[in-house]
């Protein structure tokens, strides 16, 4: 049983008691970022800023390799399928390479649901964020590339609204937390691997 697609069906009943306002299209211009000094600190637009957030996620790892490294796998979005399992149909649009680009957008399945990100933060190879959006929730994901003495710190956090984030710390309140973790894992590994020139396994998806 899909948990988070039971989730949704209940979103729709209580949108349908409720009422929902329209929600901007995700190819329309974002709020303005706030300027951000600090390099370990993440860049946020005002809505989404994580004290304002009904949902927000937090992780991190270390990765034995320096940042450029980590941008070119990460931003291979057509690629994450084939090593982080929260990821399916990656589709880049408009991308003869399927890497993602500072006016990208792209369309992929996670979390159970089909979605249209669109890049909303281009800062090789130290800041990449996007945004999704659909009338029940609408999110801030976000990536932070921090230089260390032993290769590279990555942050990465989601912000959420909407009535599926309402529901998810009630229902799955650990699932996007150990996917993310999942996917920063699998990262390393793919990135310390091609800095090697090692292969190594990938680890499983967590249950829900």
């Amino acid at each position: 049983m899909n948990v988070f697609r039971d989730l949704l069906l209940l979103a729709i009943l209580l949108s349908t008691v409720a009422g929902c306002s329209p929600v901007r299209p995700v190819g329309e211009a974002p709020n303005l970022l706030r300027t951000v000094s600090a390099p370990d600190e993440i860049n946020w637009p005002e809505d989404y800023r994580p004290e304002r957030a009904t949902f927000f996620v937090h992780n991190e790892i270390d990765i034995s390799a320096p940042p450029e490294k980590v941008w070119e796998i990460l931003t291979k979005a057509v690629q994450w399928p084939s090593w982080y399992p929260g990821a399916f149909d990656v589709t880049v649009i408009d991308s003869s390479d399927g890497r993602l680009r500072p006016d990208s957008a792209f369309s992929w399945n996670t979390m159970g649901f089909d979605f249209t990100s669109a890049i909303r933060e281009f800062q090789p190879p130290y800041r990449l964020a996007w945004e999704s959006r659909r009338r029940i929730i609408q999110g801030y994901h976000t990536w932070l590339i921090v230089p260390t003495p032993t290769g590279s710190r990555i942050i990465t956090e989601e912000s959420q609204y909407g009535l599926l984030a309402q529901l998810q710390p009630i229902v799955v309140p650990n699932k996007l937390r150990d996917l993310h973790d999942l996917w920063l894992r699998n990262l390393k590994i793919q990135v310390e691997s091609e800095n090697k020139n090692k292969g190594h396994g990938l680890t499983h998806e967590p249950s829900p």
